[in-house]
């Protein structure tokens, strides 16, 4: 499952202004757009990009989206006062000079079941990354706090290595090809480009997803579009970001989007638009031990699906073709994985 964590960097510290200013700079090249600053410095910096401002005064955190408590933790005592603040707000910063990875289990635990969200204070990456796995579920996020700035950098290289996870492939035959009219499909156009083999996990049911490939491959109809899924149906489910599913239809520009290549292999990009047209459908209907899948595509020469490791296009593929699929045991609730009768 590909991680959802928060990063917050901290740039409220360093003198002079021009140190803090730099970390700021560096924080935003990275794509880190939460930093910790000085209320003073958001009026005085002269800031290189758009971010949201955080501050910590007091024991106190004030952010756009709620606030907090920053506690230093230095025996029992406080991280018994820390367990306590969860479920009253919405952040908690834990920071200690010393840690121990108990504690921080023991936090953890207490903050699982709340909407409180627990972030624990790091000085670069080896510690984001002890805390971000922790327990294997992780603290919420991270806050770094650091003068190295190759520190941020490596944060963000340890955030894209633990994202890019695997997911469980298999193969489906197919039992049904059949055009079914008009209808409305959505092209979903990333702002990365994806390479040949790579593509988006797709379908009628969130239990089982197509890899329907990017539109990298070269054709004599259309030039190449590696960053487009063209994705099909708008009522279909789609795999995003933290193994959620979301419908076609509801997608918007800075969406996070998995991407999948034939290995199985993901990766997180952001969706920059979708396009969505009324074109002649076909549906394509698999089996896996049994059980029927199905997808709603645009019946056209450049959409293709992945069969024996390689794209190939929906018109020349046949009943009995195999085609790659993920597929899930239960259902989806809200997008996220539930164990039920569908």
């Amino acid at each position: 499952m590909v991680l959802d964590k928060i990063v917050w960097v901290r740039a409220d510290r360093e003198e002079p202004a021009a140190d803090r200013k730099k970390i700021i700079a560096c924080a935003l090249k990275n794509g880190f757009t939460d930093i910790v600053v000085r209320k003073e410095d958001i009026n005085t910096i002269e800031i290189p990009g758009m971010f949201n401002a955080i501050t910590f005064l007091e024991g106190k955190i004030e952010t756009a989206k709620g606030k907090g408590s920053y506690i230093e933790i230095q025996g029992k005592e406080d991280e018994t006062s820390a367990a306590e603040l969860a479920g009253r707000v919405d952040y908690v910063v834990v920071s200690a000079k010393n840690w121990k990875v108990i504690p921080v289990e023991n936090l953890i635990a207490a903050f699982q079941k709340s909407e409180t969200k627990l972030l624990v204070e790091v000085g670069g990456a080896e510690d984001a990354g002890l805390f971000l796995k922790t327990l294997e579920v992780g603290a919420d996020g991270v806050v770094l706090s650091t003068e190295n700035l190759e520190e941020i950098a490596a944060v963000r290289n340890l955030l894209e290595e633990l994202e890019n996870t695997q997911v469980a492939l298999v193969e489906a035959g197919i039992t049904k090809i059949k055009p079914v009219g008009l209808g409305e499909r959505v092209c979903v156009d990333s702002c990365t480009m994806m390479e040949t083999g790579e593509g988006m996990l797709i379908g009628s049911q969130s239990s089982g997803l197509f890899l329907v490939h990017s539109e990298s491959v070269v054709s004599e109809f259309v030039d190449t579009r590696p960053f487009r899924v063209n994705a099909g149906s708008v009522h279909s489910y789609i795999m995003a970001k933290g193994g959620r599913t979301r419908y076609l239809s509801e997608l918007a520009a800075g969406d996070d989007i998995m991407v999948v290549d034939s290995s199985g292999n993901t990766r997180t990009v952001v969706l920059g638009r979708v396009k969505i047209e009324k074109r002649p459908l076909v549906l394509l209907e698999a089996k896996f031990q049994d059980e029927p899948y199905n997808i709603i595509l645009q019946n056209a020469e450049t959409i293709r699906l992945v069969s024996g490791g390689k794209p190939v296009s929906i018109i020349d593929l046949k009943v009995g073709d195999k085609v790659l699929m993920r597929v899930d045991q239960g259902g989806r609730h809200f997008g996220m994985k539930v164990e039920k009768n569908c």
